[in-house]
């Protein structure tokens, strides 16, 4: 079993790596993307950069394994993401007409870059963090998720935080049961996301 310790900017790598490899519902996502660093770039990058004080990694002697990122404050994050790191990747990869109109993985993924989803002011007042886990297979299975989970979520405790919210893929039944074990709720259901909360009061 590896151990949990802040992630630095040299868990890059890693971190994208591990996010592209459970990218596809947990599973590995590698051939649905032609660039592989958009997926970190959307969902993992940014909290290593703007949110060091809430990134872990699990690491082992192969590296990264897995990761728990989250923000305490979701609308200052977005706000931040706003400023300091949808710009930079906007510059990058311009959403032409051509990326306007394609239907790819890759292509949602830019789209989501110039225009980002916002969380709903109604489950921020009860929820206002965010978290995101992911785990590789060898990582799975051993207790390292739950650890991840609980070192987050405690340092948002600690940080005063009222409750934390996360999105997953419906078809993910594995991590919804999971979270689910761990004591988060199904807060909404769309066709494309189940969003589960907890409340630390």
């Amino acid at each position: 079993m590896g151990r949990i310790r802040r992630a630095s900017a040299h868990d890059a790598p890693g971190v994208y790596r591990v996010c592209l490899q459970t990218g596809a519902a947990g599973g590995d996502a590698t051939d649905d993307h032609a660039n592989p660093d958009l997926l970190g770039h959307a969902y993992a990058g940014a909290y290593l950069a703007g949110e060091p004080e809430f990134a872990l990694v699990a690491v082992d002697e192969h590296g990264v394994g897995g990761y728990a990122v989250g923000a305490p404050d979701t609308r200052a994050f977005e706000t931040w993401m706003e400023q300091h790191w949808w710009p930079v990747l906007r510059e990058q990869y311009p959403l032409t007409p051509e990326m306007e109109s394609a239907d790819t993985p890759d292509t949602r993924l830019i789209r989501r870059f110039h225009r980002p989803p916002a969380a709903a002011d109604e489950l921020l007042a009860r929820f206002p963090a965010h978290l995101h886990i992911n785990l590789l297979e060898r990582s799975r299975g051993g207790g390292m998720g739950r650890a991840l989970i609980e070192a987050l979520t405690g340092a948002l405790r600690r940080h005063g935080c009222a409750g934390v919210h996360l999105g997953v893929a419906p078809e993910n039944e594995n991590a919804i049961g999971f979270y689910r074990r761990l004591g988060f709720e199904t807060l909404a259901s769309r066709p494309d996301e189940l969003v589960l909360g907890m409340r630390f009061e």
